[in-house]
């Protein structure tokens, strides 16, 4: 398993129309793209632009086949609200959240 970390910048106007359009995403990469496993968000309380989401995929190869050249038309919807700062991956070595 990995974790893909997407560190964003949104103006708070946006935010709520940014979240739809995550939960939408998300939940449509989830449903039919092989190896994705869903995704949550993180608001920052000390700047409340700063959107961390967090997703998680069954292997590198699958997030990579998705990700392609880096602006998958998927996500085209989250950038048009809100600036992508950095996109970083993680291998996931061990969850306990329940």
């Amino acid at each position: 398993m990995i974790r893909i970390i997407y560190r964003w910048q949104v103006a708070p106007s946006n935010f709520k129309q940014f979240r739809q359009a995550w939960r939408d995403t998300t939940n449509s990469i989830h449903e039919s793209v092989p190896g994705a496993r869903g995704s949550f968000m993180l608001k920052s309380p000390a700047d409340e632009s700063e959107v961390l989401t967090i997703a998680k995929w069954d292997s590198l190869e699958s997030w990579q086949k998705f990700w392609g050249d880096a602006d998958p038309v998927e996500m085209k919807g989250l950038s048009a609200l809100g600036k992508r700062i950095s996109v970083e991956v993680f291998e996931e070595v061990e969850d306990h959240t329940r």
